[in-house]
């Protein structure tokens, strides 16, 4: 019992202290978790069960992490992402499968069912780091975050056949024909029963939790929506992110959406949290030090082919910079390929040897991963300039403007007005088709999001006079007031409101101005008529 505490207490301790000074040099503190699972493993050695365990608590904090991008999708943006979920996810499986394959098996000389399996766990990529920085940084709302999305959900989709293949592999006596069936048929009970019944449970069940106005039970609610998704994908033979997914997807048309994923964001933080950890213990240094050059060499061998593929599938319908970061985003080896190579090994299809080798070298990719995507957009600089790309813009020499972030149809009035008072104004929209419209109308007009810190430099919104937010999504206009308000406090808000309910969602900003318009426009239509009637 003591050694536990003691190793529980290190671990906060030693997490902690390396996370601070990660944070001061830039470092993302995903590698600080890690490092703290290889110290810690180090010191207390670790043994299987203890991993299998903590490997489970980790694969929680994937969970809740498809649970909030699944409230980020409802089925209409599923429908309009088909095209980058299914055709790009379909082709990046498919392309990084064939050229590992060849590499391995005709490069390396590995027999079939070794070179087979090493291009299957080497064509996932890591769900767990990327979409937290895309979260995190808001990147997940540019197009090559868009097209990085799409693709690392299909990839958490194919695991199941993957895994399903490898089971095959093993044993020759299974029937592929009555396996495939079942599963098919259990994905269409799956579907069904969550987006028929499971639908008015989960609707039910947030009302009436809202309606007590506790907390606790609002919380618990949502909690048991998530795992009870889980554990319904899992016993049908799916993973367990999937049915959180689907969950985060239902909730994501209620109202309720915007709440539940504040509510959950620690708790979804310290599960990560968790999984990193866990990634650190599979680090044997002593193994690694003995096999570093050959480690190295296939990890950045593997990344670089993969890179290829991926750029060589966005290139087909976007820029050359999109397409970069896309490949660099996406380029390293993912934490199911531990899944896989874990039954492989289980199953006897490759040695414990050449699994362990396997598991460390998609951990060191994973590990280099956090530096990569976080100096992104100066790598993909090198194959293109993006003129309006957020994270290049000038800082401008201009005080006393006015920031108007959106350009749509009440963007374009309110500039148009400005414009006609002489003010001294410009333009943050984080739609290129926009941005190019507002500049051939000779506006100062930038391609970025207001939410990102680069940009709230480069726009000097300290000096700005006011920002008038005129997005449509609500969620976004709360994304940019909260990181406006947190890089200048004083910060003048305008922001138009259009129902009581969003007035009450916004009551914890208490410094934003907010206009209504529905009070507006009845003053309005009250002018009028006293205007007609004289």
């Amino acid at each position: 019992m003591e050694t536990l505490l003691l190793s529980i207490f290190l671990t906060v301790a030693i997490a902690t202290v390396l996370n601070i000074i990660l944070k001061r040099f830039g470092i993302s503190h995903i590698i600080g978790y890690i490092a703290t699972g290889t110290i810690i493993s180090t010191l207390f050695g670790f043994n299987g069960s203890a991993n299998d365990s903590l490997d489970f608590i980790g694969e929680f904090g994937i969970v809740f992490l498809m649970f909030t991008i699944g409230l980020e999708l409802s089925l209409d943006k599923i429908k309009k992402m088909k095209d980058i979920l299914l055709t790009n996810g379909i082709l990046q499986v498919l392309f990084s499968v064939v050229v590992i394959f060849l590499l391995s098996h005709f490069l390396f000389h590995l027999d079939f069912n070794t070179s087979l399996i090493i291009s299957l766990a080497f064509s996932l990529s890591s769900t767990a780091i990327v979409l937290t920085y895309l979260k995190e940084s808001k990147d997940i709302h540019t197009p090559y975050g868009q097209k990085s999305m799409g693709i690392l959900i299909f990839q958490d989709l194919a695991v199941i056949p993957i895994l399903l293949l490898i089971t095959f592999l093993s044993n020759d006596t299974l029937s592929l024909g009555e396996v495939l069936l079942k599963t098919l048929l259990s994905a269409v009970f799956v579907v069904v029963f969550m987006f028929t019944i499971g639908d008015k449970i989960v609707n039910a069940l947030l009302q009436f939790s809202a309606k007590t106005e506790l907390e606790e039970l609002f919380l618990g609610s949502v909690f048991s929506i998530l795992i009870g998704a889980a554990l319904l994908a899992h016993s049908m033979g799916f993973t367990y992110s999937l049915g959180a997914f689907i969950a985060g997807m239902i909730i994501a048309d209620t109202r309720y959406n915007v709440k539940v994923e504040s509510d959950i964001s620690t708790y979804k933080d310290l599960l990560l949290g968790a999984f990193f950890f866990g990634v650190g213990t599979k680090i044997d240094m002593l193994y690694f030090a003995e096999n570093i050059h050959i480690i190295t060499f296939i990890f950045i061998f593997a990344m670089l082919f993969k890179a290829v593929v991926i750029y060589a599938i966005i290139r087909r319908n976007s820029d050359k910079n999109t397409s970069a970061k896309t490949a660099l985003s996406l380029a390293q080896i993912g934490e199911f390929s531990f899944a896989i190579f874990a039954l492989a090994g289980a199953q006897k299809l490759i040695s414990e040897e050449m699994a362990s080798f396997l598991i460390l070298v998609s951990v060191i990719s994973m590990i280099l991963t956090p530096f990569i995507i976080g100096n992104i957009y100066k790598l993909s600089s090198y194959f293109e300039k993006e003129f309006y790309e957020s994270d290049v813009i000038t800082p401008i020499e201009r005080s006393e403007h006015i920031i108007v972030a959106g350009f749509g149809v009440l963007g374009k009035i309110v500039a148009s007005n400005l414009h006609s008072q002489g003010a001294n104004f410009i333009i943050i929209s984080d739609n290129l088709k926009h941005v190019l419209h507002a500049r051939k109308l000779n506006y100062m007009a930038y391609f970025g999001h207001l939410d990102k810190l680069p940009v709230l430099e480069s726009l000097m919104v300290k000096e700005a006079k006011a920002i008038i937010i005129t997005m449509i999504s609500e969620q976004k206009r709360r994304l940019i007031s909260e990181a406006v308000l947190r890089f200048d406090p004083k910060a003048k808000i305008i922001l138009k409101i259009d129902s009581v309910e969003e007035r009450k969602s916004l009551r914890d900003l208490s410094e934003i101005e907010l206009v209504d318009a529905s009070f507006e426009v009845a003053d309005l239509l009250v002018q009028r008529a006293y205007k007609t009637s004289s």
